[in-house]
């Protein structure tokens, strides 16, 4: 897999990097194949499982979904080397999104969830760390924020929380 190439705020031994340089991050070389579609796949299962319409949740429309896609998109402006190069991943792939069944079952992302909590917490700086998992967070919130609903209902907010909780936010 190759990684992709973004801009660093910080050399390895937190230098700053050359101006105009373009390196891949140090921070991805750290994770395996899979580590590594599990942190820049899961931005999007979230996208999917925000999106999906749910007991006591709302369906959302197309709003939603670019909502999503623009918070993903927030990210290439992150302090965090580890939530660029996340970003840069997720735009630079051509394949095939996952089957929308598997990525909407809640078990399942949850569960994704505490998988990258783990690697996070063997492989990713403290601060990346909180970075990653504070920006998947905010994706899932400005889908339950975006129109027509305007504000996060009563299971939208249990959604949150509860990705929260699996992200090791709360």
């Amino acid at each position: 897999m190759l990684t992709p190439e973004v801009p660093m705020s910080h050399s390895v031994a937190g230098e700053p990097s050359s101006a105009g340089r373009r390196v891949a991050p140090a921070t991805t070389a750290v994770y395996s194949a899979a580590e590594w579609d599990l942190l820049t796949s899961l931005p999007g299962r979230v996208v999917v499982a925000a999106t999906s319409a749910g007991p006591g949740r709302p369906t959302r429309g197309v709003a939603a979904g670019v909502a999503g896609l623009d918070a993903v998109a927030a990210g290439r402006s992150s302090d965090s080397d580890l939530v660029r190069a996340v970003v840069a991943t997720v735009y630079a792939r051509d394949d095939a999104a996952p089957p929308v069944e598997r990525l909407a079952d809640l078990v399942d992302l949850l569960a994704a969830c505490r998988a990258a909590v783990r690697v996070l917490g063997r492989r990713a700086d403290p601060a990346d760390s909180a970075a990653y998992r504070q920006w998947v967070q905010s994706v899932a919130a400005r889908v339950c924020q975006a129109p027509p609903a305007g504000s996060i209902s009563p299971a939208d907010r249990r959604l949150l929380d509860r990705l929260g909780t699996a992200l090791a936010l709360r």
